[in-house]
């Protein structure tokens, strides 16, 4: 336990220069890989439950339960962008391990392909994936240990890259006080190649992630805070251009600065089969709004789970101006078992 957490202090301390999220390559890891950890504002770390697709984004929330479990997942975006996950996991018991592998995969639809006077050349399919193995243990009574190795792959036309990368991550369990609290270390890694030959390489989309969930233990409902981009306090994108043509010459003050990392989520069991999740993303909102203008729900997620005996299928949307997405998911068991709650 000493030496993996020397191992995390020594690799967050030398990716302290890291780029922020929509200035890295493969930014396209960030998005959510399960309805659920969409429906809670994009990024959760400690909310439990038998549900692996939460453990795409978090390792460390692999159990053994999960075992011969299928989670698969769907985004249909705008312009007829979808993202497609599957993922499954096993239980090794002589090394008391859950493995888990899985793929993201993101498709953009046809482009039309132009030289520079705009003659048409045909056409391409702009797709990126990541191809990922977790893992997760137990570490006495109440720690679990868990990380992430990834390839990944960018392919625009005549453009293309690769990369590699690992999460690291430490969650505390304490069952008697329903209570869970994470550190995380996502996306630390490099370029393979590059999309230019002999291009210089990019950063990844590196991110420090902090996270605590607290089960009530009178009502039926959770509550979750979650913190990202801890490497770096201040993330506003600032376009001083852009901003004064829009009139808005102000600065973010120190108190936005704080509460762009944060993300607030809270989860609600009416009943054993139901499950209604949703969150609030300080940073998305404010990326979201239009000055001088009504901003509606940007920022808010909401989702719903339908949690039957061998299948659980959820559902979560999200608000951007006058857009939303939609995320779907369909957790089963290998061979038709009964799925754990």
């Amino acid at each position: 336990m000493r030496s993996f957490l020397i191992i995390i202090a020594l690799w967050t301390f030398t990716a302290g220069a890291q780029t922020l999220g929509g200035n890295a390559v493969f930014s396209f890891l960030n998005l959510p890989g399960s309805a659920r950890q969409a429906a809670l504002g994009g990024y959760n770390i400690t909310a439990g439950g038998n549900d692996l697709g939460m453990g795409f984004q978090q390792p460390a929330l692999l159990r053994p339960s999960m075992h011969g479990q299928i989670a698969t997942s769907m985004n249909a975006f705008l312009a007829g962008i979808q993202q497609y996950n599957i993922s499954s996991a096993w239980y090794l018991s002589k090394q008391d391990i859950t493995l888990a592998g899985g793929i993201q995969y993101l498709q953009y639809g046809s482009i039309t392909q132009t030289d520079v006077s705009g003659n048409v050349l045909g056409s391409f399919r702009p797709q990126d994936y990541v191809v990922q193995v977790m893992a997760s243990k137990s570490y006495k009574e109440h720690w679990w240990l868990g990380t992430s190795l990834k390839y990944v792959h960018s392919n625009y036309g005549q453009y293309r890259a690769s990369g590699i990368a690992a999460d690291i991550s430490v969650l505390f369990s304490d069952t008697t006080r329903l209570l869970q609290a994470a550190f995380l270390v996502r996306n630390l890694g490099t370029q393979i190649s590059t999309y230019a030959p002999d291009g210089a390489k990019e950063e990844m989309p590196f991110d420090i992630q902090l996270g605590i969930t607290k089960k009530l233990a009178q009502a039926p409902m959770q509550f979750s805070l979650t913190a990202h981009q801890l490497q770096r306090f201040n993330i506003y994108y600032n376009d001083p251009g852009f901003n004064e043509a829009e009139g808005n010459t102000a600065k973010p003050s120190f108190g936005r600065k704080l509460m762009s990392h944060l993300i607030l989520s809270a989860q609600f069991f009416p009943s054993e089969k139901l499950e209604i999740n949703t969150g609030y993303n300080f940073l998305r909102r404010n990326d979201l709004n239009v000055f001088n203008a009504s901003n509606g729900l940007n920022g808010f997620t909401i989702g719903v789970g339908l949690l039957l005996k061998r299948l659980h299928i959820r559902y979560a949307t999200g608000f951007y101006q006058r857009n939303t997405f939609h995320q779907f998911s369909i957790n089963l068991e290998r061979g038709g078992k009964a799925l754990g709650l």
